[in-house]
């Protein structure tokens, strides 16, 4: 499970990218769920993350799911037409 942390906004984005990048390829199984449960602050850099971490998870063979995203982050993906690229974890 990768786990983002309470606060995620365009300072913590890149130490975040990189932590959850080596978590994702020490990830096994065929699908790699992000937990956003603890996710309280955070801006349009949050989205960027996942994204990120879509897009690694897909390079390596596997597939990518969000669990407890946020509502208000959630609103934000829609807005920006991505929603769908981050689908809840099952």
């Amino acid at each position: 499970m990768l786990v983002l942390p309470a606060e995620l906004t365009h300072a913590q984005a890149p130490a975040c990218v990189r932590m959850l990048a080596d978590a994702l390829r020490a990830e096994p199984g065929p699908l790699a769920v992000a937990d956003a449960s603890e996710l309280s602050s955070f801006d349009s850099s949050a989205l960027a993350v996942l994204l990120e971490c879509r897009r690694e998870a897909l390079a390596l063979g596997k597939g990518f799911a969000v669990q407890r995203l946020p509502a208000r982050l959630r609103d934000l993906a829609s807005l920006y037409g991505v929603a769908e690229l981050l689908p809840a974890a099952p």
